[in-house]
Formats: C-alpha cells, structure tokens, sequence
C-alpha cells in the first residue's frame, strides 16, 4: 500500500503507517505491535495524527500517544494516572497527576493481553468521564 505522509490528504491509518515503516528497525517493530493492540482492543478506537508527527488512539477522547524515541519506544496515555494499571505496565511518568508512560527499550518484551487490558481500562475511564 503505498502511503502519502509527506501530504496533507493522508489519512491518519496512512500516516501511521508511514511512521512505523520509516523506523525500519525494533522500535518499528513494537509500534506495529501497539497498533495492533490499540485496534484490536475496541472497534471504537480510532487512530489520529497530532501534534506534528504522533501517532494518537482515541475513543471518547485521548487514550494514547506514541513515539518512536532514538533508544526507546514511549507510550504515554493521557489518563494514565487514573487507571488501574495491575500488571505493572506503567514505567515512566509516574510523578504527574494524569499522564503515565510505558518506556520500552530494545529486547523488552510487552504482553498484549496485558496493554489491552490497560487499553480497555483507558476506554472505560473515558467514557466513565464523558458521563460525568
């Protein structure tokens, strides 16, 4: 499939696509594998594309940002700090009051029942949110 990032009409799914394919190393790798999770977790979710260049997952609202860092993958979700986070995903940004980060570094593994489960929780405190 080819992709258009570099243009204003790409879609969102495009430019996501793009940004993991220019990382053609692990931390492409583990972007696919967030994505995936990211999507298969609700048929609500919707991927945008924010703030110059992040991938971001939605559903009633932020869940997650992305970023492919020179030595690390980070995943930051927006409500973090109000999530119950039982497999201990949560590694970075744990001082703020609302965000929380997953920092994966190369070798790291990550389960995907796991992130969904936090995906999920995500979902369901924004849409807990909305109804308030």
């Amino acid at each position: 499939m080819a992709t258009r990032s570099s243009k204003s009409d790409a879609s969102p799914a495009e430019q996501i696509t793009d940004y993991i394919a220019r990382h053609d190393d692990w931390r492409g790798t583990v972007l696919a594998k967030i994505r995936k999770a990211f999507l298969a977790s609700d048929p609500g979710v919707v991927e945008e594309w924010k703030w110059m260049g992040s991938p971001v997952w939605e559903h009633n609202g932020i869940l997650a940002v992305a970023n492919a860092h020179k030595g690390k993958v980070k995943v930051t979700f927006q409500n973090g700090a109000h999530l119950d986070d039982p497999d201990g995903l949560f590694n970075a940004g744990l001082e703020g009051n609302q965000r929380r980060a997953i920092d994966l570094f190369e070798g790291d593994k990550i389960s995907e029942a796991a992130l969904k489960r936090l995906i999920k929780e995500a979902i369901k405190f924004n849409l807990e949110k909305r109804k308030a």
